[in-house]
């Protein structure tokens, strides 16, 4: 099948679910992993999708994560960060300890549970702000406060990724050198976007201001060409080329793509009042529609692909998916909701909607499997299949649960400004 036919077919699907989700009042995300899943196991799309639908699925959740990054105050995300480091280490402590262990009594192998353990770590925040964003719960405080934890989550999950995969496969040691190159790592990258935020986008470079060029650059000029037309361009083009600066660190490019979206300000876009047209706004309508309708949903439907229905493979490992399911559900919701209230004094609806928000597991979690099945051949098939029908029910939870509980407790949950 021509790359273009798949596109096409995913594209009717996007439509398809689209509808659905408006009749039936669920989100769409829920519909476009249920496509994805139903699509690849029919025989629709391959198994093994090719080169351009990956890149172009990668980066619709590169635009995805930019446009939730570009509607976020920066002001909110950084206090938010003081407030929610106990989400992070105790819901991501409790999954792994439960996937850990749960892995240990299934196959008994220490290994392969480190790499269980690792998978069910971190939150796939991605598809938890799509949910949220679908429900008008994205501007709620413990909207934020998930993806602080969550970004946290990742850059804690992608460091044990580079020091505990070596150690699985005997290929290295746990040294002190190691660590603490990760974590050199990890600074550099924000060092890197602070700069960028604080040389590039604002109105006056400070110092910087003084050096010939460089001096004389600034987002605000940049935006303001052809009187705006370069708008869309410009900022698609800061999200791609921050996104490429976080996967050379080592980071999921999706981190990397939020950041850029949250050092960009409104401001920037006062640059032709004459026109009386509020260029912000536009912008914001464009990328929406990029991200929410036609690019980013590829992503959620490729994704969807991931479940390969064999029946004798995914009968025998039901009772173990079934347990995990139901030990990560009730230890992530308990672990995360708990710690939003008592470490980040959040209410308890929002609490309990940041616990239902870190339910999801999809990026990161297939990139350990990736490695740990595919690369290393550290876990069977049974493992695979088990940890793939988990995230599986993990992310059809998200969606569920927090419209569930928007429709009981969304007055109760407090909007950021």
């Amino acid at each position: 099948m021509h790359d273009i036919a798949i596109l096409a077919m995913i594209w009717f699907s996007v439509f398809i679910a689209s509808y659905l989700a408006h009749k039936t009042k669920l989100t769409a995300v829920l519909w476009y992993l249920f496509f994805g899943t139903l699509m690849v196991n029919i025989g629709l799309l391959p198994q093994e999708m090719p080169i351009f639908i990956k890149d172009f699925a990668e980066l619709g959740i590169i635009i995805i994560m930019f446009a939730l990054g570009f509607e976020e105050d920066s002001g909110h995300f950084v206090k938010s960060i003081k407030r929610t480091w106990g989400i992070a280490l105790f819901g991501a402590l409790a999954p792994f300890a439960i996937a850990y262990t749960a892995a240990i009594n299934f196959w008994g192998d220490a290994n392969m549970a480190l790499m269980c353990g690792l998978a069910m770590t971190a939150t796939a925040v991605s598809l938890t702000m799509v949910s949220l964003k679908s429900m008008g719960l994205n501007r709620t405080e413990a909207a934020t406060g998930i993806m602080t934890s969550a970004v946290i989550d990742d850059i804690a999950s992608l460091a044990l990724v580079a020091i505990l995969v070596p150690l699985a496969t005997g290929e290295a040691m746990l040294t002190l050198d190691g660590i603490l190159l990760i974590i050199g790592k990890a600074v550099s990258f924000f060092a890197a976007v602070i700069f960028i935020g604080g040389w590039l986008f604002p109105k006056s470079s400070g110092a910087l201001k003084y050096i010939p060029i460089i001096g004389t650059l600034n987002l605000r000029r940049i935006l303001a060409m052809a009187e705006g037309e370069y708008a869309i361009l410009a900022l698609l083009l800061i999200a791609v080329l921050v996104a490429l600066l976080a996967h050379a660190f080592g980071f999921h490019p999706a981190i990397g793509a939020y950041m850029a979206g949250l050092i960009i300000h409104k401001s920037y876009f006062d640059f032709d009042q004459s026109q009386q047209k509020d260029f912000y706004k536009q912008a914001r309508e464009m990328i929406d529609n990029a991200a929410f309708s036609w690019i980013g949903p590829v992503f959620f439907v490729t994704l969807g692909t991931q479940l390969i229905f064999d029946s004798e493979v995914f009968l025998s490992v039901l009772p173990e998916a079934l347990l995990l399911f139901v030990g990560l559900f009730f230890g992530q919701i308990l672990s995360a909701g708990l710690a939003a209230r008592y470490t980040g004094h959040f209410g308890w609806p929002a609490s309990w909607l940041i616990g239902f928000g870190m339910l999801g597991r999809a990026e990161l979690a297939f990139v350990v499997m990736e490695i740990a099945y595919v690369q290393h051949k550290i876990m069977t098939t049974e493992a695979f299949y088990t940890l793939m029908l988990t995230a599986f029910m993990l992310n059809i939870s998200v969606p569920l649960t927090i419209g569930w509980w928007k429709k009981r407790f969304a007055d109760a949950i407090p909007k950021t400004e």
